[in-house]
């Protein structure tokens, strides 16, 4: 059922009603197996009936990951247009899609990000029958995505970008005049390349468009910065090791009463996040903070950051500092997205510092990394591929990276949300924190999005949420609009199929 190339990967807008329908009721079957009730052993059943559970688990769960991998494991070939007079942001930078040499830039741009989707034939997750997360793990891809993104600003040269994107001439997205007739009499940039399939015969390289020929200043560093992309990868992969792989997450998450196969929602996947990279010794001189009832406590952060501090005793002229990538968990309205919101989240995809927002739209999570006009950017890991083998030397990087950008409507987000930012140094962190205030202050609304304060706050952490882990995301609403938020699920039961 994978024929189609992970780079030329599409999806579908949506879920059909019929399968929606068949997705519940494949849950309620697994409820009632993997992660459900079971029916009482009387002790003189012995040995053999004791077992007879986990074969049914074992048969249930494997009919389900069939189901998923089968719903998740296609995709329908379609193109997403852009206005050529309307600039793009991605991640901080601006494209403005009027000329092939802009057309190229923005292209190598998203083909470089880490694109993390379901797998399936993984090694066994601890605890369960699952060897897939198709159907329950979109949201741990997509917070893997948010952090492989800091992971890259943080070891990667300046505006690096992958060297192989250069040769993928299947990006399926064309350029538009904003008052053409129709979207089919669009202007494709030659430089792309032929669709395949066209009555166009493919190009070779060596006839290939000048642009895609054109060799950046940066192509030389950004090949010998080649092994740290590979090894970079490496710690996203679906072994049991790798420590923010799936199998690590989850079990990171089982702190907080997740499992395999639970949903997972933006809140607690930052906090699976600060605790995964905690833990580990591959990445040096990196913390991760999580920001507290909309708050960004600035001492905390600091206490993070500053290795004088662990000095003894401390030396206020020592300029050692650790990285920091700061989560911000919101809520951007009640049982929808706010309006008065969506310039506010504009401007914080136009700063370099942000890295990207994961959230979705309802019952699909997704990793938004800019916007054209009244259109969210984003990556879509709803896309069901055999598991790579990382440990293997130079294993392919292809399916880790897609070149088919995805657009939607601002007002189809869904209001829960984590915002990521980076920043290198002492000094980044305190551009990041003035820079970031004036974007929350673009909002229509009178209170911020979430705010920076001097001081300490008080310490939840990832345990916090294992103690009643349906306390919601924190946010901050009008008065006059509390009343009807409340009664809304809260961010971490996000139902995602």
């Amino acid at each position: 059922m994978n024929s189609v190339s992970p780079t030329a990967a599409q999806y579908i807008r949506g879920v059909m009603q019929d399968e929606l329908v068949e997705g519940r009721r494949q849950l309620a079957l697994e409820q009632q197996g993997s992660f459900g009730l079971r029916s009482p052993q009387t002790p003189d059943r012995g040995r053999e009936a004791a077992e007879e559970p986990d074969e049914m688990d074992k048969l249930k769960a494997k009919l389900m990951s069939a189901w998923n991998n089968v719903k998740y494991g296609w995709t329908v070939k379609s193109k997403t247009s852009f206005n050529k007079m309307s600039p793009i942001t991605l991640l901080g930078h601006s494209y403005l899609l009027n000329s092939e040499d802009e057309v190229e830039r923005f292209r190598l741009a998203f083909v470089s990000r880490i694109w993390l989707t379901y797998r399936r034939e993984f090694p066994q997750l601890e605890g369960s029958t699952w060897t897939t997360d198709c159907g329950w793990g979109c949201m741990l891809r997509s917070g893997q995505m948010l952090l492989a993104q800091g992971l890259l600003v943080h070891v990667m040269p300046k505006d690096w970008a992958w060297p192989d994107a250069q040769q993928l001439t299947d990006v399926d997205f064309e350029v538009f005049r904003p008052r053409s007739p129709a979207r089919a009499a669009g202007v494709p940039i030659p430089s792309f390349g032929s669709p395949r399939g066209s009555n166009t015969p493919e190009k070779s390289n060596s006839e290939a468009p000048k642009c895609s020929q054109k060799k950046r200043p940066e192509s030389i560093r950004d090949q010998q910065a080649e092994p740290i992309h590979h090894k970079l990868v490496t710690w996203f992969g679906d072994q049991p090791h790798a420590p923010f792989g799936v199998h690590q997450l989850v079990e990171t998450g089982k702190g907080s009463g997740k499992k395999a196969g639970d949903w997972y929602g933006p809140s607690i996947v930052a906090h699976i996040l600060r605790k995964a990279v905690a833990k580990t010794s591959v990445v040096q001189n990196l913390a991760v903070y999580v920001a507290q009832d909309c708050t960004v406590y600035k001492e905390d952060v600091v206490r993070l950051c500053d290795l004088s501090l662990s000095q003894t005793p401390p030396d206020p002229s020592s300029q050692a500092w650790k990285s920091i990538i700061i989560l911000v968990p919101v809520r951007l309205g009640g049982e929808a997205l706010n309006p008065s919101y969506i310039e506010c989240v504009k401007n914080i995809l136009k700063l370099d510092c942000c890295i990207g927002i994961i959230g979705g739209k309802p019952k699909h999570s997704l990793y938004f990394i800019g916007f054209q006009d009244e259109q969210l950017l984003y990556l879509d890991p709803h896309y069901c591929q055999p598991v790579v083998d990382v440990t293997q030397v130079n294993f392919s990087l292809e399916s880790f990276h897609c070149s088919s950008p995805k657009k939607m409507p601002f007002t189809r987000m869904d209001p829960s949300c984590t915002i990521g930012f980076y920043a290198k140094n002492k000094k980044d962190f305190e551009s990041l924190c003035s820079a970031v205030s004036m974007a929350l202050s673009s909002s229509k609304e009178k209170y911020p999005i979430f705010t920076f304060v001097e001081g300490q706050g008080q310490d939840y952490g990832l345990e916090g949420h294992s103690s009643n882990h349906s306390v919601p995301a924190a946010h901050i609403l009008p008065l006059g609009k509390q009343g009807r938020s409340n009664n809304r699920r809260n961010s971490d039961e996000f139902v995602f199929l």
